[in-house]
C-alpha cells in the first residue's frame, strides 16, 4: 500500500503550537511568476492567505501579485545567496510570522555533462537547494518557537536519473535528503517538512521548453495539483512529515472525497 492510500482526511492534528486556518496564514511561495508557483499563488489566494511571492522575472511576478488580494512581490535572484537572504530578511521583517514555507523555484537547462559550465552547475545548485537551506535558516529559529510548515517541491529526477540532467537530478536528490533530515530534527518541535513531487506533466514555461510532443499531449494546467499543497499547510500530520508526497495523486484523492 502506498503512503498517500494510508493518508485520512481528517481535522488537523493537535501540536503544541497553533494552526491557525489558511485565512490566517502567511504563505511564502518562491518560483512564484508562471507555472505551477503562480498556481499556488492563486490557490492560496482563493482561501485568504496572505502571500510573500518571489521570482526572477519581475514583470510576471508584478503581474502575478497585483492580480491577488493579499499578496507582496519580492523580485530577487535566488542563485546568489546574498540575494537570497536579503530577501528572506525583507519578508521576515514585514511579516509577524510565515506560517507556510513552499520552495518551487527551480530551473532545467538539459545539457550532456560534458558541456557543463560551472556557471550552470552552480546555478541550478544555489536556485534548487542552496535556496532551499536560505529560506529554511532564517526563519528557522521563528518556527522553533511557533512551529511552521515546510514544503520543497522535487520531482522523479529526485529518485531517478535522466540523460542531460545532472545537475538538475542531483538538486532535487539534495532536496530529498535535507527534508529527511530536517524532519529528523523539527517534526517533534512543530516545523512539519515534505518533499512534494507534482505526479503528472504540467503546462508551464519550463515544460514548454523541454517536454516532447508526447508529454505536451497529456499535461495539465498546475492548478489541479494545489489541492494537495493546501491540505499540508492546514494538516500537521507527522506520520507524512519527512516523506516524498505526489501532488496529484493527494489532489484527486482530496477532490474524491477519500
Amino acid at each position: 500500500m502506498r503512503l498517500i492510500d494510508r493518508i485520512t482526511l481528517s481535522a488537523p492534528e493537535t501540536t503544541m503550537f497553533d494552526n491557525p486556518e489558511l485565512s490566517q496564514q502567511t504563505v511564502l511561495i518562491t518560483g512564484a511568476a508562471n507555472g505551477l508557483g503562480r498556481a499556488l499563488a492563486k490557490a492560496f489566494d482563493s482561501v485568504g492567505s496572505t502571500l510573500a511571492l518571489t521570482d526572477i522575472d519581475e514583470q510576471a511576478l508584478r503581474k502575478t501579485a497585483d492580480g491577488l488580494k493579499k499578496a507582496t512581490a519580492y523580485v530577487g535572484d535566488l542563485s546568489e545567496i546574498v540575494a537570497t537572504r536579503r530577501i528572506a530578511e525583507r519578508i521576515r521583517a514585514d511579516h509577524p510570522r510565515v506560517h507556510t514555507l513552499i520552495h518551487n523555484a527551480g530551473f532545467l537547462v538539459p545539457q550532456p555533462f560534458g558541456d557543463m559550465t560551472d556557471e550552470r552547475w552552480n546555478a541550478t545548485f544555489n536556485v534548487g537547494i542552496q535556496a532551499a537551506y536560505v529560506l529554511t535558516k532564517v526563519f528557522w529559529a521563528d518556527w522553533l518557537n511557533t512551529g511552521a510548515t515546510a514544503i520543497y517541491v522535487s520531482s522523479r529526477s529526485g529518485i531517478e536519473g535522466f540523460v542531460d540532467e545532472t545537475a538538475y537530478c542531483a538538486t532535487k536528490h539534495a532536496i530529498e535528503g535535507f527534508v529527511k533530515c530536517l524532519s529528523m530534527e523539527a517534526t517533534d518541535k512543530g516545523i512539519f517538512v515534505h518533499s512534494i513531487t507534482p505526479g503528472m506533466y504540467m503546462h508551464t514555461p519550463m515544460s514548454e521548453k523541454n517536454y516532447p510532443a508526447e508529454l505536451k499531449s497529456k499535461w495539465v494546467d498546475p492548478i489541479e495539483l494545489t489541492p494537495a499543497f493546501l491540505y499540508l499547510a492546514m494538516h500537521k500530520d507527522s506520520a507524512l512529515s519527512g516523506q516524498r508526497l505526489n501532488a496529484w495523486d493527494l489532489s484527486q484523492k482530496l477532490k474524491s472525497g477519500q
